[in-house]
C-alpha cells in the first residue's frame, strides 16, 4: 500500500513536472519486446517468455518492491483459451539511491521471465499478447506502457540459439533459496544472521539485503556486514513493520566480483556477537539515553503553551486543599504517568498492526478533536460557576476534602491537551521508542510520563514546597473564574484545527453541540436547588440536551477532511517525496516544514520565525524550495518522513543543502538565528 500511495503521488505529480516532461511524441526511455527462449511450444508443454526492458542511459525502472517510491513493472497477458501465464521471475535489483530515497531496480536491459503453459490440445500458429506498463525515473519519473505481441509455432521445439546465452545470463541473475538458516534479531538495530561458517572464513566484498515488502528496513540506511564465529550478521535500520517472518533477497558479492542473490525467510531467533568492519552505527540512541531523553523531555513539556492551563487549574487546586496538597500531586503524577503509558500502548498496537500512527495521532480524527473540544468546553463552563458536580455552590466546593479521583482525572486531562506538543529532546526519544518492541517501547513512554508529573511530584515527596503556594482565600474563586477563559481558549483552538479536518460542516456541528452542552450546563445548575421532583425533571432533561450534543459530535464519524489545510494554504509546496526527490535531483536546497493544524508549537514556530520578512527573504535569495508536510490529517507519506528522520510526531524542520547525503534536523522550537545559520548565514 506504501508504494502504491507514493507511485500514485509520482503520477498526480505529473503536472508539477511539465517543464521538465519530454514533449509528446519523445522516444520512450524504455523499449520492450517478447523474446522466446525456445522455436516453438509442445502442445502440454511450456515455454519461457522475456520482456525485454531497454532502458535509456541514466533512467531505471523497478524491482517487485521498489523502495521508497516508485511503482514496479506490470504485465498483462492476454493468451488464447486454456493457456497459462506463471508469475514474473524477478531478477536480483541494485540500490539506486534518488536524494534522500533508496530505490530498488534496474538500469541496463533487464530480462523479466515469465513461463507461459500450453494446453494439451493446442495448435498453432499462437499469437501472445501482453500489455507491460512501467515507471521510468531519472530526475522525473514517467509512466509508461506497451502492447508487446510474440508469434509462436505449434509443436516440435528446441531451444533457440539466438538467445541462449540471453537466456542463461538472465537466469544467473535470478535468486536461489538460501541453503543456510537465516534468523533476526530486533533491538536499536535490526541483526540478520547467515548461519553459514564457510561466509565467515570466504568474508564477501558485500551483502545487501533487499526486503520484500516495505515496512521492514529503513532503505536508505547504510547496512553493515559483521562477521561472527559460525556466519554472517548484517546490521539493518529496523522500519516499522518487523514482525514474523522477513522475506527478502540477501544478495553477497565475493572478492572476486561474482554475485548471487538468495532468497531468504528470516525467523527471529539469537544472533551471536559481530564484529563489524564500520562503526557507523555508534550513533543510535540506547534505551537508557532514550528514557533520559524522555524525562527531559517530559519535563520541558510542562512548559509547553498547549498544556499550561490545565497546570494553572491544578496549581489551583493545591492551593485550595494545602495540606492534602501532598495526596493530590501523588494522585496527578499517577494519572499523567498511566495515561502515557496508555497512549503508548496504543500507538504501538496500532503500529504494529500496519496504521501509520505516530504522537498526536488522535487528533487527527475529527470525532476525536470535536470530543475534545465538548470536553475542554465543559471543564471551562465549570470554572465559570454554570455548574458544579457534586456540591450546590462554588463555596461548597471549596470547602471539599481533596479526592484521589479528581486529582488523578486532572493528570489525564492534562496528557491530552499535552498530546498536540512535542518539546526539545522528545522527538528522539519517541523516535527511537516506535522502532522497538512493546517494553522498550513502553518504558520510554513511562519515563516521559514521569518527566511531565515530575514537579508536581517533587511536591509530593517535598511538602515544604507547598509553602510557597498562598494561602487560601476569597482570591480563588476569582481565579478559578478566570481560568475558565484559557480554556475557552483552547476551545476555540480545537473548532479551528476541526475546520482544517472536516470543513464547515464540522464547525457547525461542533459549535451546535457546544450550545447544546451549556444548555444542558445551565439547566443542571439552575435545578439543583429545586424540589425532589423539580431536580428529577431538570436531571432528565440537561441529559436529553447533553445526548444531542454528543449526537451531534457522532456525526462527524464520516466527515471529510478539507482539500488543503491553513498551513498548506499560506506557505510553500505539499510536501511529496517525489517533489522532495525531484528537487534534489535538481541540486536545489529544500525546506521542509512538517506541521499540523492541531500542533500549537508548529503555530507558534510558523507565525514567530518561518513567517518573518528577513525568512522568507532568505529563501528567495538562495532560491529554497519550501516544502509543507501537512500532518493534520492521516497521511502515511509524511509519517514516513518523520519515521526516516528518527521523529514520531510534528513539528520537524528539515533542511536538504545541494549536494547532502542527509538534511539537517532544526529544532522544535525555532530561532531566526537559527534558521538562518541552517541555510548557510
Amino acid at each position: 500500500m506504501k508504494h502504491l500511495l507514493l507511485s500514485l503521488m509520482v503520477f498526480l505529480a505529473a503536472p508539477a513536472f511539465a517543464d521538465a516532461l519530454p514533449p509528446s511524441g519523445a522516444p520512450l526511455k524504455v523499449h520492450a519486446r517478447l523474446v522466446a527462449e525456445q522455436t516453438a511450444v509442445v502442445p502440454g508443454g511450456s515455454v519461457t517468455i522475456a520482456l525485454e526492458e531497454k532502458i535509456a542511459p541514466g533512467w531505471h525502472t523497478y524491482w517487485k518492491n521498489p523502495g521508497d517510491a516508485g511503482a514496479p513493472t506490470t504485465i498483462d497477458w492476454t493468451l488464447p483459451a486454456g493457456w497459462k501465464a506463471n508469475a514474473i521471475q524477478w531478477p536480483r535489483p541494485k540500490r539506486l539511491p534518488v536524494g534522500p530515497l533508496m530505490d530498488y531496480g534496474y538500469e541496463g536491459t533487464p530480462w523479466l521471465l515469465t513461463r507461459i503453459t500450453a494446453p494439451a490440445d493446442a495448435t498453432g500458429p499462437v499469437t501472445l499478447k501482453a500489455h507491460a506498463s512501467w515507471l521510468v525515473c531519472q530526475n522525473i519519473c514517467v509512466p509508461e506502457d506497451a502492447e508487446v505481441t510474440l508469434t509462436l509455432p505449434v509443436g516440435a521445439a528446441q531451444p533457440d540459439p539466438k538467445v541462449v546465452q540471453d537466456f542463461a545470463a538472465a537466469r544467473a541473475l535470478l535468486p536461489v533459496a538460501s541453503p543456510w538458516k537465516v534468523s533476526y534479531a530486533l533491538g536499536s538495530n535490526l541483526d540478520l544472521y547467515v548461519a553459514a561458517p564457510s561466509l565467515a572464513g570466504a568474508h564477501p566484498a558485500t551483502a545487501d539485503f533487499f526486503p520484500a515488502r516495505s515496512g521492514l528496513i529503513k532503505n536508505a540506511a547504510p547496512q553493515l556486514a559483521g562477521y561472527a564465529k559460525d556466519g554472517l550478521v548484517l546490521r539493518l535500520a529496523p522500519g516499522a513493520q518487523v514482525h514474523g517472518a522477513l522475506d527478502g533477497l540477501l544478495v553477497l558479492t565475493s572478492t572476486d566480483g561474482s554475485t548471487q542473490a538468495l532468497e531468504i525467510s528470516a525467523v527471529p531467533g539469537p544472533v551471536p556477537p559481530a564484529d563489524f568492519n564500520s562503526s557507523g552505527d555508534s550513533g543510535e540512541l540506547s534505551l537508557g539515553l532514550a528514557m533520559a531523553f524522555a524525562l527531559l523531555g517530559g519535563l520541558i513539556l510542562n512548559v509547553m503553551p498547549c498544556v499550561l492551563p490545565i497546570l494553572a487549574m491544578k496549581a489551583l487546586g493545591i492551593a485550595r486543599h494545602g495540606a492534602h496538597g501532598r495526596s493530590e500531586s501523588f494522585a496527578y503524577a499517577f494519572g499523567a504517568v498511566a495515561s502515557f503509558a496508555v497512549l503508548g500502548l496504543a500507538i504501538v498496537l496500532l503500529r504494529s498492526g500496519g496504521s501509520a500512527v505516530g504522537w498526536g495521532f488522535q487528533l487527527q480524527s475529527p470525532i476525536a478533536v470535536a470530543g475534545f473540544a465538548l470536553l475542554v468546553f465543559a471543564v471551562a463552563l465549570n470554572l465559570s460557576g454554570v455548574f458544579e458536580v457534586g456540591s450546590v455552590t462554588a463555596g461548597e466546593s471549596l470547602t471539599q476534602k481533596p479526592g484521589f479521583t479528581g486529582a488523578f482525572f486532572t493528570g489525564v486531562l492534562a496528557v491530552a491537551v499535552a498530546a498536540p506538543c512535542t518539546a526539545p529532546f522528545m522527538a528522539a526519544a519517541l523516535g527511537f521508542a516506535l522502532t522497538q518492541g512493546a517494553l522498550p517501547a513502553l518504558a520510554v513512554f513511562v519515563s516521559l510520563g514521569i518527566g511531565f508529573a515530575l514537579p508536581f511530584l517533587l511536591l509530593g515527596i517535598w511538602p515544604k514546597a507547598l509553602a510557597f503556594i498562598p494561602r487560601p482565600g476569597p482570591w480563588m474563586l476569582t481565579f478559578k473564574q478566570f481560568l475558565a477563559f484559557p480554556m475557552y481558549a483552547a476551545a476555540a483552538w480545537l473548532v479551528w484545527v476541526l475546520a482544517q479536518e472536516a470543513g464547515p460542516r464540522g464547525v457547525v456541528l461542533a459549535l451546535g453541540a457546544m450550545i447544546a452542552l451549556a444548555l444542558a450546563a445551565w439547566l443542571w445548575g439552575v435545578t439543583r436547588n429545586l424540589s425532589a421532583r423539580g431536580r428529577g425533571i431538570g436531571a432528565l432533561v440537561a441529559l436529553l440536551v447533553l445526548a444531542g450534543a454528543l449526537y451531534g459530535v457522532a456525526l462527524l464519524r464520516d466527515a471529510t477532511a478539507a482539500p488543503v489545510a491553513a498551513q498548506t494554504a499560506k506557505a510553500g509546496q505539499p510536501y511529496t517525496a517525489a517533489t522532495l526527490a525531484s528537487l534534489r535531483a535538481a541540486n536545489r536546497p529544500v525546506f521542509v516544514d512538517a506541521t499540523a493544524a492541531w500542533c500549537i508549537t508548529c503555530l507558534v514556530n510558523e507565525d514567530t520565525v518561518l513567517s518573518k520578512d528577513s525568512i522568507k527573504s532568505a529563501f528567495a535569495s538562495r532560491n529554497v524550495a519550501y516544502l509543507v508536510a501537512d500532518w493534520t490529517n492521516q497521511n502515511p507519506e509524511i509519517t514516513a518522513l518523520l519515521k526516516n528522520n528518527g521523529r514520531s510526531g510534528v513539528p520537524l524542520y528539515l533542511y536538504y543543502a545541494p549536494g547532502a547525503a542527509k538534511p539537517v534536523i532544526l529544532p522544535q522550537i525555532l530561532t531566526e538565528a537559527g534558521v538562518l545559520a541552517a541555510l548557510g548565514g
